[in-house]
């Protein structure tokens, strides 16, 4: 037997369904009331005060007589207990009403629900789609907290749950899905030209680079090695090849070291450039290092060439700076994405006058300007073909504070050397320029302006020579 204290209500109203059925008001799980045996109270063994003015159900609880049932508060419950909890909300209001409208509220509702979050959730961030989709929990869960104790309405809760933590996991998977999608294709687009790591960089943040053609300040590099004709025509095609790829191999690295776009390989030559895909503000500086490294480099391959029966390679490298279009070029059969313009071409003749001047490395004037914690000397002032301006050319020494106490001292000779050649003081500058070539007898361009005096000698070049030596041939 339960009992519990009887209140006075009047007007009472007890919400029911079509078919006569209620909401039980459980107020917990069995025994939430007080129980008496029966036999206790019969034999006299409970104070009547205890159930004096107290409404009382004589019921069972025993197992082996088939009153127990299964409710949501447990699943072996009195069902005296339930009649106790069903009277105890009569009494107090407690008895909660399924509206009749409730499935027509539940679909609008989750129509509403799924289509904020399918409109809003794949335009956020991971972050903002987590918050969002928590903020519509917590606004779901409240608005029906507020029914429920507000206004005495029960709806649905759990498929607008399950509707939010659907769309938000669908979100993330696609988001995920996308995302490897795009790094796949950022990785077959330009993977084949930039470094991993830069492939990388840029998959996270896809929509800030695009192959679309743009105008920019870029380094380009080309590099050529020198007779190459007759290295080829000394070796066989399989020993060629693996000659190339050897040498390609590890000019390649030394570029992607140092955050290098390769462009293309054009026969034994390599062109690449710095600043694109990727914003590079050491553009220049990272082209030069590679110059100089890539001259390093090329030194290492010596002993296995040697070992195989291959000659010396021995390289030419120009690089040029300035503004450049850059995108993906070519027709709809075959594309690539490379650089235009002046600049590059001025960077390819660059290349071209190694060979001239006996160098490994010449810059442009830009590239010297760009780059200001190197020594550079300058070689010499050119007007190449089709050019009205004359570009004075620069070769790189290597970073400030690393170059050799004796290479500077040679670099103040030759300052000075070329200072008087282009004053025209024939005597002294050939004077300068012997005691250099004999000090320093390896280097080309030191008999290449004792060369040059004996023809201005010859045939003078006049008062109003400027010093430009002028190219006639690309």
């Amino acid at each position: 037997m339960s009992y519990f204290s009887r209140g006075e209500r009047s007007g009472m109203r007890i919400p029911v369904d079509e078919i006569g059925a209620a909401l039980i008001p459980f107020r917990g799980g069995e025994r939430s009331f007080p129980y008496v045996s029966a036999a206790d109270v019969l034999q006299g063994r409970v104070d009547g005060a205890r159930l004096n003015g107290r409404i009382a159900f004589v019921g069972t609880t025993a197992p082996g007589l088939m009153d127990l049932r299964s409710t949501p508060v447990g699943a072996t419950y009195p069902g005296v207990e339930i009649h106790a909890n069903m009277v105890a909300g009569m009494l107090d209001g407690s008895i909660r009403q399924r509206p009749p409208y409730v499935l027509g509220a539940e679909v609008l509702g989750l129509l509403l629900l799924g289509a904020l979050l399918t409109l809003l959730l794949p335009l956020v961030s991971p972050l903002r789609a987590s918050l969002l989709t928590a903020a519509s929990l917590a606004a779901v869960v409240g608005f029906n907290l507020f029914l429920w104790h507000g206004a005495g309405l029960v709806l649905p809760l759990g498929s607008a749950v399950l509707l939010c933590l659907l769309l938000y996991a669908l979100n993330m998977s696609w988001g995920y899905f996308v995302e490897s999608k795009t790094k796949r294709q950022f990785t077959e687009l330009f993977g084949q030209y930039v470094p991993p790591e830069l492939v990388d960089e840029m998959a996270r943040d896809p929509e800030r680079y695009s192959m679309a053609g743009r105008k920019q300040e870029l380094t380009v590099l080309f590099s050529d090695v020198r007779s190459f004709t007759t290295i080829s025509e000394g070796l066989d095609p399989r020993e060629l090849t693996h000659l190339m790829n050897d040498y390609l191999g590890a000019m390649t690295a030394v570029t992607r070291h140092h955050r290098g776009t390769v462009d293309k390989y054009i026969g034994d030559a390599i062109m690449a450039f710095w600043g694109a895909p990727v914003a590079d503000p050491d553009h220049a500086r990272h082209a030069v290092l590679t110059a100089l490294e890539m001259q390093r480099e090329i030194r290492k391959l010596d002993a296995p060439f040697r070992e195989r029966g291959w000659p010396e390679l021995h390289i030419g490298v120009g690089i040029n700076t300035g503004m450049m279009t850059v995108g993906d070029m070519g027709s709809p059969v075959r594309k690539a994405y490379t650089v235009m313009g002046d600049v590059v071409n001025t960077g390819s003749r660059l290349e071209g006058m190694t060979k001239e001047y006996g160098v490994g490395i010449l810059v442009g004037e830009a590239t010297k300007a760009a780059v200001k914690d190197f020594v550079f000397r300058e070689i010499d002032r050119v007007r190449p073909k089709g050019k009205g301006e004359p570009l004075a050319i620069y070769e790189p020494l290597g970073p400030a504070g690393e170059v050799p106490a004796a290479s500077l001292d040679e670099l103040k000779l030759w300052q000075h050397a070329l200072r008087l050649y282009r004053a025209q003081e024939w005597d002294q500058a050939e004077l300068q320029l012997h005691n250099l070539s004999q000090r320093f007898p390896g280097c080309a361009l030191y008999h290449l302006y004792i060369g040059r005096i004996a023809r201005w000698r010859a045939e003078p070049p006049g008062p109003a020579w400027d010093g430009v030596t002028n190219f006639t041939t690309k």
